[in-house]
């Protein structure tokens, strides 16, 4: 394979998700339509991402670290109902949409909790390449800091944060999402990269 080309499998219905020729999308959709025998209904995600070599894409997820004068570092409370650690403290973070890291980072302070944050302050701090249950999907999890912004964090999405609170990072909230713990300590330490959840 050239170097640089990544394979992987989709199914006609996530064409949407890609950049992708319009032309290529229709014949895809097109040849589906025709050919129903051979779609057996939504496969779970982490089975449709596989290709037949075992190389599954990675989720790049953005989180924001903004840590303030006295040290406090920004956290929020999750909405007991959300797909991914209810009711548990989380960095302000948010996945990738056909956008640059960075830009998205920037979109989720502002639509997460009002922030606003120009690219040039901001600054990576931490890369955490980390891994659920075992048959989930890789996911890299990039940590920024603000080095400055403009507002106070406010909740702009009530359906998926409960609150935004600063917190000591001697004296973390027991409930925190465990790769943001570990995420917030490398980065204590001035250490840019680690690894969780991967078997031994």
């Amino acid at each position: 394979m050239t170097e640089g080309v990544m394979l992987a499998w989709f199914a006609p219905s996530d064409l949407h998700r890609l950049r992708i020729a319009d032309t290529t999308s229709d014949l895809v959709r097109r040849h589906a339509a025709r050919n129903p025998a051979t779609q057996s209904g939504p496969e779970p995600e982490e089975k449709r991402l596989a290709s037949p070599h075992g190389t599954v894409p990675n989720i790049i997820g953005v989180h924001l670290y903004l840590e303030r004068p006295d040290g406090t570092v920004l956290l929020g409370l999750r909405y007991p109902n959300s797909a991914f650690a209810p009711s548990t403290w989380h960095a302000l973070a948010g996945h990738c949409e056909q956008e640059n890291a960075i830009a998205c980072l920037i979109r989720e302070a502002r639509e997460e909790a009002g922030l606003h944050i120009e690219r040039q302050d901001v600054e990576l701090v931490h890369v955490i390449h980390h891994i659920g249950k075992p048959r989930n999907p890789p996911r890299m999890g990039l940590f920024f800091r603000a080095r400055t912004w403009r507002g106070e964090p406010k909740l702009r999405e009530p359906d998926k944060c409960l609150q935004w609170k600063f917190w000591d990072p001697a004296a973390l909230p027991d409930d925190l999402v465990p790769y943001t713990r570990l995420a917030i300590a490398k980065i204590q330490s001035g250490e840019l990269y680690s690894e969780t959840g991967w078997p031994a």
